[in-house]
């Protein structure tokens, strides 16, 4: 199998392996039930499953891994986690159609210079059903939805917000690679809850300081976090996607320094600076083609079939290759009742913004060309370029970069604590080995960090 293909199966199953079965393994009778998630359950077998995977992608580096117990308390929640943002897709109404799962699928075999018979024949050869692992895409497809059906109805950001980032890039284009360790509070907690939060961040971090563990391994056996099982990885980030209670102090740390802990909205945070880098210089400018372009539409639809829209087109565009002008043969004639007072005026756009057929339409054109009759889905088309242009998208497109940033920032800290909320308000009972990890080491009285919990 390729290193691609199993990166890829293995993503898949740490994610959201709820369904993914090896069918390598002998069909118990009984299926022990590792955790149940209201009203479904966690088979052991997937937990194990998920377990392989985690073990697997940790390959050369399994001594950054914590005691089996503690993992598998990990994979767990993680499971759990994924299960129940699959069930809340769901209650929010997001489907997936077995055209989109098979596009997905035949996305990854393409991905992989495969057919999807050739992705059929690896999965087998790894020992997983196929129709699970489209079971389990299908899951994580739901969760990429979720997540950005959540961006679209929460996350804003303004353009002041956009002009400060600028500004701030302005003076410096450093990145920062960053890793986090999470001891989490539920929504309201109390005074014991903060207490209690307080001492296991500070045992972690005394832990981390007294070299015992490193700051990723740390994160594997304590953080809290989506992404502990990564180490508490966050990547490579400038200033503007850093929460601005960090960015000053991370701006003057060295590498390897450790910073917290530090109070934040979903519980205590020690954030480590793992490396600095200068960023890319600005680049060369930015620019996009573009056209103005008029257009007459003669519709296909139940009143009117192709072959009498294509005579009428015909007709249409025979007139102005005899000298009718275009724009009032348009005013009198085309369906496009949007540009038709116009003259069939589409304004300027770049080539691609009415889809491939059109765009090369126009793209084979000169400036003043007429073309010949074309189909598109909307209907028949003649089409008349009025002019071209290049047009400088360096600072569009540089703002609209600084805005995705932002919002991926917020999205983080604001979806993370949605996912607190949908696991404090779950009825989860864990029931296989240990149930949650304990404290650091330097507070082993502390309570545990995700203990069953009910309604």
């Amino acid at each position: 199998m390729s290193r691609r293909l199993s990166a890829i199966l293995l993503a898949v199953a740490a994610l959201c392996p709820l369904t993914f079965v090896a069918q390598a393994q002998q069909t118990q009778p009984i299926e022990r039930i590792a955790a149940i998630v209201d009203e479904n359950v966690v088979l052991q077998s997937e937990l194990e499953l998920a377990m392989r995977n985690i073990v697997a992608q940790y390959a050369g580096r399994e001594d950054q891994l914590p005691p089996r117990a503690v993992l598998e308390r990990q994979v767990l929640e993680r499971l759990v986690l994924t299960r129940l943002q699959v069930e809340r897709a769901k209650g929010n109404g997001i489907r997936i159609s077995d055209q989109e799962l098979n596009q997905a699928v035949a996305a990854i075999a393409q991905q992989n210079n495969v057919t999807v018979d050739g992705l059929r024949q690896r999965i087998a050869e790894d020992g997983l059903s196929f129709d699970e692992f489209r079971r389990s895409l299908a899951d994580e497809i739901m969760v990429q939805r979720l997540r950005q059906s959540f961006a679209q109805s929460r996350i804003n950001v303004s353009e002041s917000e956009v002009d400060a980032a600028i500004a701030q890039q302005a003076t410096g284009g450093r990145q920062y690679h960053l890793a986090h360790i999470l001891v989490g509070l539920p929504e309201g907690a109390t005074a014991e809850q903060i207490a209690t939060g307080q001492r296991k961040v500070e045992g972690v971090k005394s832990v981390i300081d007294r070299g015992e563990l490193t700051f990723n391994a740390a994160a594997v056996r304590y953080s809290d976090s989506p992404n502990a099982l990564e180490g508490g990885d966050l990547g490579w980030r400038s200033l503007d996607e850093i929460p601005s209670a960090f960015s000053r102090t991370i701006s003057e740390m060295s590498p390897g320094q450790v910073l917290g802990p530090v109070r934040g909205p979903s519980g205590f945070q020690l954030l480590q600076l793992v490396d600095v880098r200068d960023a890319a210089a600005g680049g060369a400018t930015q620019t996009v083609s573009e056209y103005h372009v008029r257009h007459i539409l003669v519709r296909v639809n139940d009143r009117q079939d192709d072959a009498t829209a294509k005579a009428r087109i015909d007709t249409l565009r025979a007139r102005i290759g005899g000298g009718a002008d275009f724009q009032e043969v348009a005013r009198e004639s085309s369906e496009d009742t949007n540009t038709r007072g116009q003259g069939g005026d589409l304004g300027w756009f770049p080539a691609d913004a009415f889809g491939p057929d059109f765009g090369s339409q126009v793209t084979a054109l000169s400036d003043g060309g007429i073309s010949q009759p074309f189909r598109t889905d909307a209907g028949w088309h003649v089409i008349q370029r009025v002019a071209g242009r290049q047009t400088d998208v360096t600072d569009t497109n540089r703002r609209a970069q600084v805005r995705e940033t932002i919002g991926r920032r917020k999205l983080e800290e604001e979806f993370n604590r949605y996912l607190q909320e949908l696991r404090g308000e779950a009825y989860v009972v864990l029931r296989t080995g240990e149930q949650a990890a304990p404290a650091a080491p330097a507070a082993p009285a502390a309570a545990p960090a995700t203990p069953p919990t009910g309604g």
